[in-house]
């Protein structure tokens, strides 16, 4: 169907304050969480009455729950956790 794969997200919504999300990337499979989904899945919900504008939202994901709100010229705060998952070092030649 997407012979070129794609990232995509899957939302139920629970109630007007709450989403459960899971989240598939290209390349990788299902992932933890995506901040960037989750807040363009707030702003979907909202546009399709689901949820409103200056409520906070809760996403629930497997990696955690994000806080997203939204006011009405899609200014978007997203607050949550951040886990240190990897540490590495870099190499650049020029």
């Amino acid at each position: 169907m997407f012979p070129e794969r794609i990232n995509t997200e899957f939302i139920k919504v629970i109630d007007k304050n709450n989403l459960e999300m899971r989240v598939y990337e290209r390349g990788s499979g299902e992932t933890y969480a995506c901040g960037t989904g989750a807040c363009a899945s707030v702003v979907s919900s909202i546009i399709n009455g689901y949820c409103s504008y200056n409520e906070e939202i809760s996403v629930h994901l497997i990696g955690g729950t994000l806080k997203i709100s939204v006011d009405p010229e899609l200014n978007i705060l997203m607050t949550g956790p951040a886990t240190k998952v990897y540490e590495g070092v870099f190499e650049y030649e020029c």
